[in-house]
């Protein structure tokens, strides 16, 4: 379980290159770990209220797995070879795959008029803190692109899933017919102030009416 080779700070690659802990390339994969896991939480709950999202989300987790390899294997990386760079090839087809998910539940649900909260029930709440730490993700990989050291494959992946896990937790939501809380603006000072004042003679005016 333990090696002692990382209690200096460093770690190493797929591609046995040893680099720091706080490498970029370790940001991504510590956010891609953290993602599988906020799925894998996810799933469970969807498996409890059967909402027949539980094979997307396990082919997702392992597509995440495959992508934390490409993480691991920098193109741009003198230690990273031509075989190693062919066995994590991502294959653009996984976004294919997702984009049809997408279309098939969003067929399925209302109309969005309204931003949401992240809401819904178990379920939803959870594929959307799994949506959230998704997009962190593919925040931290925009470096990783910039230099060529991943693929537009696995970029383009990661911006669709947040797509997917959001329509997911809609979808989720509607299984198990909770409403999904909809955003609602501050009060404005005046507004707030009027309120309080009404309520303040409602309350006056059934003391009163309580006294006779």
């Amino acid at each position: 379980v333990y090696t002692k080779t990382g209690d200096k700070g460093t770690s190493s690659l797929y591609n046995m290159e040893r680099r720091s802990k706080d490498d970029p390339i370790f940001e991504a994969l510590g956010d891609t770990d953290e993602l599988n896991a906020a799925v894998g939480v996810a799933r469970e709950y969807c498996v409890t209220s059967n909402n027949g999202l539980d094979e997307k989300l396990m082919e997702i987790q392992s597509r995440l797995l495959d992508i934390g390899s490409a993480i691991a294997t920098p193109a741009t990386s003198d230690k990273s070879n031509d075989k190693k760079k062919e066995h994590v090839h991502f294959d653009g087809e996984n976004v294919t795959i997702l984009e049809k998910w997408i279309d098939e539940m969003d067929e399925q649900l209302p109309a969005l008029r309204n931003f949401i909260l992240p809401s819904g029930g178990l379920s939803a709440s959870h594929l959307h803190i799994a949506r959230a730490v998704c997009r962190r993700c593919e925040r931290h990989m925009i470096p990783l692109k910039q230099q060529d050291d991943i693929s537009d494959t696995v970029a383009i992946y990661m911006n669709r899933l947040s797509d997917f896990l959001f329509v997911a937790a809609r979808f989720a939501a509607k299984h198990e017919n909770r409403t999904e809380t909809v955003y609602r603006k501050a009060r404005s000072k005046d507004s707030a102030s009027t309120s309080t004042t009404t309520a303040s003679k409602q309350t006056e005016n059934e003391s009163k009416n309580g006294d006779k």
